[in-house]
């Protein structure tokens, strides 16, 4: 009896979505090898594997059957995708075209040699980013530069303004994903794309601004409430948005963000917020790591660049990596905590995750641990320990969607259309 091996979903499914793997037909306590590989548009290949044994009966079900060494060890039906490592070192997995999925090639291998075995079963599946009937609107309107996902259907739905950080350009995927939650999401770029400024430079709100507006008014966008997502750079700036641009702003999460304003003068009317400062000898020799570098934004001159929260009219949800290296993410949640309630203002949710870096993306990215900056031009050290982050990952994807369904439109969490 040849061996199998069998996906449920079979052939295709979200890349949000959980993988049953299983193979069959194996003879009983065979040792085998199970690999993983996908290339990304730019041609960079990521691999993992794990050794495994088969049961009595000649099955392995990876929900059940611990992995016994390899890229990852111990229970995890889902770590040949989180545990995948880049064929280059510092590259981080993006995708780039969320119309298009990334082809996963998974492989079963006799013993336990992941480059010897002989080949037992092999099967490519699909994952997508664009659930049955999301819809892609590029968005060019005055001088925004954006991509809108609608969930399916004619109905008006919670919308969301989703914003990245310091690596710039058009990033789709979170929002793509999040729309297949039933969330309409205006993916925002603010430098690095197109007829945008090439580098960070002076942040003007009014451009935010434009894009709160264009949310408003669309008809599919059930108003007159608008969510914020944003991480690291990006999450400042939605803070920024929260704060000054309060009126119709009533949630917002951020993913391993500053209290203060960072890298680049924010400015808006009359308004300007300083930089918050830093110390580059601070960074450590290796890898950059910035977590020391940065000023206290509380002590004199530095304050000038906090954001005031306490203008802001809704809630917010910190998730914190307590392993970034990129900025003290834990510190600032504590800040923004004990600023709030000394304003009166409902305490904030802060979610603090162990041994989780700076990158906290939707389920099953590989948590980049360091990857290189085009802003500086050097490997950034982002920390985590990959097995944790990838929960961490999991939990906060869960906690993203039931905090805006919470308070954008009162409902629990929507599930997937399945594909």
């Amino acid at each position: 009896m040849a061996a199998t091996l069998s996906l449920e979903p079979a052939g295709r499914s979200c890349w949000d979505e959980p993988l049953s793997i299983a193979v069959r037909g194996l003879v009983p306590e065979q040792p085998v090898t199970l690999r993983s590989a996908l290339r990304d548009e730019k041609g960079a290949l990521f691999r993992a594997h794990a050794r495994y044994r088969a049961d009595a009966g000649g099955e392995l079900d990876l929900a059940r059957a611990p992995a016994l060494g390899g890229s990852f060890s111990g229970l995890e039906p889902m770590g040949l995708l989180w545990a995948m490592e880049p064929d280059r070192p510092f590259y981080r997995l993006i995708k780039r075209d969320v119309q298009t999925p990334f082809v996963v090639e998974l492989e079963v291998l006799d013993g336990h040699e992941p480059d010897g075995g002989r080949l037992l079963a092999r099967v490519v599946h699909e994952r997508h980013f664009m659930a049955p009937g999301v819809r892609r609107v590029p968005v060019r309107e005055g001088r925004v530069r954006a991509t809108l996902f609608l969930p399916p259907g004619k109905g008006q739905f919670p919308g969301i303004i989703d914003l990245y950080g310091s690596i710039g350009g058009l990033c789709e995927h979170r929002a793509s994903l999040l729309a297949g939650h039933g969330f309409a999401v205006l993916a925002l770029a603010y430098f690095r794309f197109e007829d945008l400024p090439e580098n960070l430079s002076d942040m003007h709100l009014e451009y935010f601004e434009e894009a709160l507006a264009l949310m408003l008014r669309h008809p599919q966008v059930k108003g007159p409430n608008i969510g914020l997502i944003g991480i690291s750079k990006g999450g400042d700036l939605c803070l920024s948005m929260a704060a000054f641009l309060k009126d119709n702003i009533t949630a917002t999460v951020l993913i391993n963000a500053c209290v203060a304003n960072t890298l680049v003068p924010l400015y808006y009317k009359d308004l300007f917020v300083p930089e918050l400062g830093c110390d580059q000898t601070k960074s450590k020799s290796g890898f950059m790591d910035l977590r020391d570098m940065w000023n206290n934004p509380l002590e004199e001159p530095n304050h000038r660049s906090l954001i005031p929260l306490e203008k802001a009219q809704g809630p917010f949800l910190f998730l914190v990596g307590m392993d970034d290296h990129n900025w003290k993410s834990d510190v600032y949640a504590r800040i923004a905590c004990e600023h709030l309630q000394a304003h009166g203002k409902d305490r904030p949710q802060i979610i603090y995750y162990p041994e989780t870096g700076h990158c906290i993306e939707p389920p099953y990215f590989p948590p980049p641990i360091a990857t290189v900056l085009s802003v500086v031009g050097e490997a950034i050290f982002y920390g985590g320990e990959p097995r944790a982050q990838s929960r961490a990952q999991l939990d906060a994807w869960q906690r993203i969607q039931t905090f805006f369904q919470k308070y954008l439109n009162g409902e629990k969490p929507a599930g997937h259309s399945k594909l």
